[in-house]
């Protein structure tokens, strides 16, 4: 967990900077695509679901915790929220989740849960820790570009 922790420290250190940039929040691409604001408010819904599937795996395996990403950005109202809300939300969320990987106990890093909404699709501590990464770089750089 130790490589996770140290990306997330560095994602959270470099969203300081994109912060700081003129960006354009507000603006969708295109009709039912999301704004550079409700792709934070989906990075903010991921990390809500990743926090409690790192926290109930310390103590529970093989359950079930996924979300409907649309629905929840839709139901949630980003669009309309304040940027420096879902900054600050964002980042402290995040800051949660170094915490509790950074701690996370040793023997729990192999349990499983299922993240799938149709077939079960069962994954490790590890795995949904680098997924994670993963999904917020590729989000970032939404952002960004």
């Amino acid at each position: 967990m130790n490589h996770v922790v140290e990306e997330l420290n560095t994602i959270l250190n470099e969203f300081q900077d994109i912060k700081s940039q003129a960006i354009d929040w507000e603006t969708r691409p295109a009709s039912g695509k999301w704004s550079k604001k409700e792709i934070l408010g989906h990075l903010i819904d991921s990390a809500q679901i990743n926090l409690q599937r790192f926290i109930r795996c310390t103590y529970e395996e093989n359950f079930r915790l996924t979300y409907e990403q649309d629905a929840w950005v839709t139901a949630q109202a980003y669009q309309s929220a304040d940027i420096k809300d879902l900054t600050d939300l964002w980042t402290l969320l995040n800051k949660q989740i170094i915490s509790v990987l950074k701690n996370y106990p040793l023997d729990r890093v192999d349990v499983r849960c299922d993240n799938s909404k149709l077939e079960p699709n069962l994954q490790t501590v590890t795995w949904l820790a680098n997924d994670y990464v993963e999904h917020l770089k590729h989000h970032l750089k939404q952002i960004t570009s």
